[in-house]
């Protein structure tokens, strides 16, 4: 069996070698004859196929405003073939007439795409192209185009990318399409694209082959626009409410503002060990110490930690931070924001996600991470007087912790084990331990916990934001203890003592809201995809070599 099974992948392996082999020898045979597609420079594309059967329809619309269509009764069932025939030659005739309107004011288009199926018919033939909005069928005839242009097409293969252009026409079975007065192959393809009907399925080759994927799953491309229309739209409502788009450094010596483990690197020139950043808090605060008091960043930030459907060790981040408000202004802005992105991108305020419906329109949930725990585990933080006692409920609940772990780390992990997936619908989750919070400003009136949130929609937190700590010597303390944290061997200690922004702090920072959200995360939601790798061009995969 299994060598029957190596024997048919050998012969399907040749077959395939000798369909490359002839793709090969058909440029050959056009460059040869002064037919190069790969010396074209540019082609005039003057619309995209959903527009051209907009027009259309536009054009149909007035064009016969005035017409009247006739009426042609279909053959009742079982009639004789004299009045089937009947029908058919009425229908023909009432298509023509109105053709004819039609033609006589011809609309002309040039488009460009790549040819995903075509049908060889004598002296007329039809193919399909594919351009960044969609398909459309082609009409090519030997009439119109002439011998050379017309025996070139009948050797073309899948792939090929070609430039139209003619006018538009309705079938008679009713498909919008372009009779072709001119076709130039742009670019011969070289490699056979997967089986129309099977596709592209496996995962991992539709992650490492993204181009592949785009081209054959129409849904894929769709994901990616609708990403980029909501980073656009991001910036559109940010820049509305008065913020600034900064950008800061990525290459930095002490990779501060979140509790993850770094990339390293070296700069040669420097003779200097740097990190990539994790976060990009510290330099936006910087700047809001500098005078500009509404700023953001999109950008890369790098985290050297595992891999799943949810954490790409590279991902896209987005920090804002605006000077004169608390965590209560982020929270009103992330929430407009929120429901903004999802009007625009999904055009509605209520998304599926899998199996859930998520109401964006409603008022967000809001809640402190103490009560939620004391509703969904049962367990009243606010009674556990001290670490000790909080380990000894971890321990009766089996929920792991680190020797170094405090009561504020040991209430952060009941949270996780028994609250995040309650959490669907929007809901902020507040008041955090200052344990796990060292950059955030303490309650006024309970010193142990620190103004700050984490919206959660779908079971996921979507961002991370706070009343920003500007106090420099609560600041240096904090450093402090996270410096201890690292020297017991937390390797994602966060925030090693940064005397820079330490000095920026005492120069003076203004009361402050800040804010990061994950943005491939935010587009998982609002495109329905089930993994962080859906949402991102190249994830990062294995080396096959």
């Amino acid at each position: 069996m299994a060598e029957e099974q190596t024997k048919n992948q050998q012969v399907q392996e040749q077959d395939v070698n000798q369909l490359l082999k002839v793709r090969r020898e058909k440029l050959a045979a056009l460059q040869e004859a002064g037919r190069d597609p790969f010396r074209i420079t540019s082609f005039d594309q003057t619309h995209h196929t959903d527009e051209v059967k907009a027009i259309y329809e536009a054009h149909e619309k007035e064009v016969l405003k005035d017409y009247t269509e006739p009426v042609i009764e279909e053959p009742a069932e079982g009639a004789d073939d004299a009045a089937v025939a009947a029908y058919r030659q009425a229908k023909k005739e009432a298509y023509n007439e109105r053709r004819a309107l039609l033609d006589a004011q011809p609309v002309q288009v040039a488009i460009a795409g790549r040819m995903m199926f075509k049908r060889v018919m004598g002296k007329a033939s039809f193919a399909n192209l594919r351009d960044l909005k969609g398909d459309i069928q082609v009409y090519v005839s030997k009439d119109a185009l002439g011998d050379e242009v017309y025996t070139d097409f009948k050797k073309s293969d899948i792939g090929d990318i070609y430039g139209v252009k003619g006018y538009i026409f309705r079938t008679m079975t009713g498909e919008i399409s372009i009779h072709a007065e001119e076709m130039t192959l742009l670019s011969k393809s070289l490699q056979i694209l997967p089986e129309k009907f099977h596709g592209l399925t496996d995962t991992d080759t539709r992650y490492r082959q993204r181009y592949v994927d785009l081209i054959m799953n129409p849904e894929v491309r769709d994901t990616f626009v609708k990403r980029s229309r909501m980073i656009s739209e991001i910036r559109k409502f940010l820049d509305a409410q008065g913020f600034m788009e900064v950008e800061t450094p990525m290459l930095v010596s002490n990779a501060g503002g979140a509790a993850a483990r770094p990339f390293e690197t070296h700069y040669n020139s420097l003779d200097e060990d740097v990190k990539l950043r994790i976060s990009l808090e510290l330099y936006l605060k910087r700047l809001i110490v500098g005078g500009l008091e509404r700023v953001y960043e999109i950008g890369r930030v790098f985290r050297n930690e595992g891999i799943d459907t949810r954490h790409n060790p590279e991902f896209t981040l987005m920090e804002l931070y605006q000077a004169y408000t608390d965590y209560h202004g982020m929270m009103d802005l992330t929430e407009n924001m929120f429901r903004y992105l999802a009007e625009k991108v999904c055009g509605t305020t209520t998304i599926t996600y899998g199996d859930h419906e998520i109401d964006l329109g409603k008022p967000f949930e809001r809640m402190t991470m103490v009560d939620a725990v004391k509703k969904y585990a049962g367990v009243d933080f606010t009674q556990v007087k001290d670490t000790e006692e909080a380990k000894k409920l971890a321990d009766e609940k089996g929920i792991h912790y680190e020797p170094f772990h405090t009561k504020g780390n040991i209430l952060n992990l009941f949270f996780e084990e028994f609250v995040e997936e309650q959490l669907v619908q929007p809901t902020f989750i507040m008041d955090h331990p200052v344990d796990i919070s060292p950059l955030t400003k303490r309650k006024p009136d309970d010193p142990d916990y620190v103004e700050r949130f984490e919206l959660f929609i779908n079971t996921w937190e979507m961002c991370n934001a706070y009343s920003e700590l500007n106090d420099p010597i609560d600041q240096r303390a904090r450093f402090a203890a996270q410096d201890a944290l690292s020297a017991a061997g937390d390797e994602e200690a966060a925030d090693h003592t940064d005397e820079d922004f330490l000095n920026a702090l005492e120069i003076g920072m203004p009361p402050t809201g800040g804010i990061g959200y994950g943005l491939d995360r935010l587009a998982m939601l609002l495109t329905n995809s089930p993994a962080i790798r859906d949402v991102l061009l190249f994830p990062t995969l294995r080396s096959t070599t």
